[in-house]
């Protein structure tokens, strides 16, 4: 990390460039009308098919959390980092059954974000912004976490100048990537990270497979590569013996130890796969299909990224047995590319990190731009707004979202930039019973959806500030698990995840909130949407005369 090598910093200029051009070309591709509606912007005309869809919500999905994240835990041995792997595999299920009526519902009344279903669904504007803000603020860490992914790659590459570097030539670089990304973002909207998926997932796939068959012939094989991080972990785990013992921690490992980890373990591969597609960006790729079965046979096609999230862990145990030596565990796989691999192979995989980073960072940034104009502008600023303002709109507030994540990535401990999105995963998993089971029911009163909704953020916000960052005491937001407590009052020594425990909280706050305002006889509003809403599809009567089609489809 001393210097800049030519070649690997001239092969990631060259797909960075490529990238760029791409992106500023998108605005052209697939055009059925002029960018100035939050359907042709924000949502790519809502005409994409299956092969773009895989690529645009795989890239939506697997981000700088896969690539840097998960495999960053592994090196640091902390055994719960392969829950990633069980949570994206019980997460597509659930996607096959609650996201096509959401598509459904949401192409019947023209719905943009998860908040108009809300809105419409339960008759509360308090609801609906309530879901709004949780899902921008939800976003901010989620972005942040790419920006991490994106600086961990310039430190190694010899860009960023490291940890000891000044403010200017550290994040300079930074700073000038993400202006470009906003650029063509601002030009070219969902189009522009849909088309760059499809380098993204290739120069992944690529330099995944390469890396599991090359590194086993230069690190004694898979068994060699186990060994020798399985001596490295035990070696640490003889200074915590006492702690080991007496079950406050699990050790370094492989897998997860016996005891309060596995607790740890279970409830984040549940929080997250719950979490996942209640985030804003998931929910737009989603809505970005021209059909209800697109989104079937995408979470059937999907689990293929879930075998690549599995290697990309095993990376991080392949670090340690390489003798990667870093203080940030960020850059244990940067810096295991430029160790093991040619610098121009290097560079390959460089752009493949910052590339994946990009294209969920725009994808993120327009859910929350779209959240605030529909939601928060057009709710409460301007509601006799244009179709064009409402554009003009949602492409200054994802300027406004990008930079806003900085302040997340300046004010929160990056020890272990996975907490960023644990801790995005806690605010947002507060919205899933007013999405989710209002897709099925209205039986939860608004009123009590909202206390709910409240208290879930309130406890679950406290609980992360408490959790201090490793060796800091004083530190704040340091974790999003810890033992089993609700307010104050301890319940069990195994590490739940703090996300878990909110939503818990918020479904009973609101049925027993629902059953006392039922009792009362308080109005639970006006449903505006139709049973048959759930079930209709592109080509039906109802929803083409809804829709109106600018043009005609493009195939």
């Amino acid at each position: 990390m001393s210097g800049v090598d030519p070649v690997a910093l001239t092969v990631f200029l060259f797909f960075f460039l490529l990238v760029t051009v791409m992106g500023f070309f998108a605005a052209r591709w697939r055009k059925a009308g002029e960018l100035d509606t939050l359907d042709e912007w924000g949502l790519g005309g809502r005409n994409f098919g299956t092969f773009i869809a895989w690529f645009l919500i795989g890239g939506d999905i697997y981000t700088a959390y896969t690539f840097i994240a998960v495999p960053a835990l592994l090196y640091a041995g902390n055994a719960t980092g392969f829950f990633a792997v069980p949570y994206t595999i019980i997460l597509y299920p659930i996607i096959f059954v609650f996201l096509p009526r959401l598509w459904s519902v949401s192409h019947r009344r023209r719905y943009v974000t998860p908040a108009d279903f809300v809105h419409g669904r339960f008759d509360s504007r308090a609801l609906a912004t309530a879901v709004a803000f949780t899902g921008i603020l939800a976003t901010l860490p989620y972005i942040a976490l790419q920006l991490v992914g994106i600086q961990a790659v310039l430190d190694v590459i010899g860009l960023g100048g490291g940890d000891n570097a000044g403010w200017f030539r550290k994040d300079l670089p930074l700073f000038i990537a993400f202006a470009v990304l906003a650029a063509y973002t601002y030009s070219s909207g969902l189009r522009a990270p849909a088309m760059i998926a499809f380098v993204k997932d290739t120069l992944i796939y690529l330099v995944i497979i390469v890396a599991v068959i090359y590194l086993p012939t230069q690190l004694g094989g898979w068994g060699g590569i186990f060994d020798s991080a399985g001596k490295a972990f035990n070696s640490f785990n003889k200074d915590n013996a006492d702690a080991i013992a007496n079950g406050k921690a699990s050790g370094k490992g492989l897998v997860p130890g016996l005891g309060v980890s596995q607790w740890a373990y279970a409830s984040l591969s549940l929080g997250s796969a719950l979490a996942l597609f209640m985030y804003p960006h998931s929910v737009t790729a989603v809505l970005s299909t021209k059909n209800r079965n697109i989104i079937r046979r995408n979470a059937a096609l999907l689990p293929a990224y879930s075998f690549l999230l599995g290697l990309l862990a095993l990376l991080g145990v392949a670090a340690v047995a390489a003798g990667i030596q870093v203080k940030n565990p960020q850059l244990a796989i940067p810096q295991l590319f430029e160790q093991e691999f040619s610098p121009w192979f290097a560079g390959v995989a460089f752009a493949a990190i910052a590339i994946g980073a990009f294209v969920p960072a725009a994808i993120m940034s327009i859910a929350a731009a779209n959240l605030w104009t529909r939601n928060i502008y057009k709710a409460f600023i301007n509601p006799s707004a244009t179709s064009a303002q409402e554009a003009k709109q949602s492409k200054i507030a994802s300027l406004l979202v990008k930079f806003g994540a900085l302040l997340f990535v300046l004010a929160l401990p990056k020890d272990f930039a996975i907490n960023l999105q644990l801790l995005g995963g806690i605010w947002i998993l507060q919205t899933l019973p007013s999405i989710v089971i209002g897709l099925y029911t209205r039986w939860l009163h608004r009123y009590a959806l909202l206390a709910g909704w409240a208290l879930g953020m309130v406890w679950g916000t406290i609980a992360a500030y408490h959790k201090p960052v490793v060796g800091k005491p004083d530190s704040h937001f340091g974790g999003s698990v810890g033992p089993l407590e609700v307010f104050g009052v301890h319940l069990s020594d195994n590490l739940i995840y703090f996300g878990i425990t909110a939503l818990v909280l918020n479904l009973a706050v609101a049925v027993i909130g629902t059953v006392v305002l039922r009792a009362a006889n308080v109005s639970p509003g006006v449903d505006g949407t139709d049973p048959s809403d759930y079930l209709a599809d592109a080509g039906d009567p109802d929803v083409e005369d809804v829709l109106d089609p600018i043009a005609t489809p493009v195939s």
